[in-house]
């Protein structure tokens, strides 16, 4: 079934690749225009925007009233919630996709510099910086004071996030552009290698892996004991969380880029075949797509019965 009734879509001057955060009645994205923006949920209404030197690729993270994101000019950016002010910047060696998380009054990200930076959430000062052979694409997952990240050194890693030292890594055949997703004891992470990987949170030794046709670049969700996540040729998967066993997939006309949230019984998705997908957790079977006049790579935000997600036809979407 294909959905018409849309909520409202706002344009930006370039594509969107930045996946939206929703906060206090807030959504906020990035545009190729270089441009961060907050747009009211409700009406779609600009509240401010941000310029920033460059593209904004990565996806905002919004904590304690601040919204941090990084941006193409090699910065990483905090600012006010409600006023579009900045607070405060931090300047990489490289550009900035990698989207932050914000966990104990610390901001981890990534820089295309190969460091994994931990900077303080209210001042930005650095806390400590890790290093890795290659770029640091990925956004970070913290939890239980560890912070599990990818680099295209073809290595997930498993820091401290008091110290930033090395508790593990693991091996794969090629660059992890994945986001890592944390859940029940165990990480789960997409690479280049064409596998989707399952490794103890606390060792990091491997549980099991699950071979696709493609890279795997879309960041996998951890819903109802399934790990969905999507692949280059075109497919969402749905493996079980414990075994690695499939248990569908849906084919697209083309790359699945976007990470998947669930929400409501569905799984909801973007392909770069310019459809926005729904489908069911349990069986795989579509319940309805959405058509854009661009590839989607953005990954949906669901928030009181609406979705949001941006194209590269330049607009945002809200659907009900």
């Amino acid at each position: 079934m294909e959905l018409t009734n849309i909520k409202w879509k706002f344009k930006t001057e370039d594509n969107i690749y930045s996946s939206p955060a929703v906060s206090d009645g807030i959504v906020f994205f990035g545009s190729r225009d270089n441009y961060l923006y907050a747009v009211d949920v409700k009406t779609g209404q600009e509240k401010w925007k941000f310029k920033t030197g460059d593209v904004v690729s990565s996806s905002p993270a919004v904590a304690d009233g601040i919204v941090f994101f990084g941006s193409d000019d090699n910065y990483l950016y905090a600012v006010d919630e409600k006023t579009g002010q900045e607070k405060w910047k931090f300047k990489t060696g490289d550009r900035v996709n990698s989207s932050p998380a914000v966990a104990d009054g610390i901001v981890f990200f990534g820089s295309w510099d190969n460091y994994l930076y931990a900077v303080d959430e209210k001042t930005g000062q650095e806390k400590w910086k890790f290093k890795t052979e290659d770029l640091v694409t990925t956004s970070p997952a913290v939890v239980d004071g560890t912070v599990f990240f990818g680099s295209k050194d073809n290595y997930l890693y498993a820091v401290d996030e008091k110290t930033g030292q090395e508790k593990w890594k693991f091996k794969t055949e090629h660059n992890v552009s994945s986001d890592p997703a944390v859940a029940d004891g165990m990480v789960f992470f997409g690479s280049w290698d064409n596998y989707l990987y399952a490794v103890d949170e606390k060792t990091g030794q491997e549980k099991w892996k699950f071979k696709t046709e493609d890279i795997v670049f879309s960041s996998p969700a951890v819903a109802d004991g399934m790990v969905f996540f999507g692949s280059e040729y075109g497919y969402l998967y749905a493996v079980d969380e414990k075994t690695g066993q499939e248990k569908w997939k849906f084919k697209t006309e083309d790359s699945v880029f976007s990470s998947p949230a669930v929400a409501d019984g569905m799984v909801f998705f973007g392909s770069w075949d310019r459809y926005f997908y729904a489908v069911d957790v349990k069986t795989g079977q579509e319940e309805w797509k959405f058509k854009t006049e661009g590839g989607i790579s953005s990954s949906p935000a669901v928030s009181d019965g609406v979705v949001f997600f941006g194209s590269t036809d330049n607009y945002f979407y809200a659907l009900e």
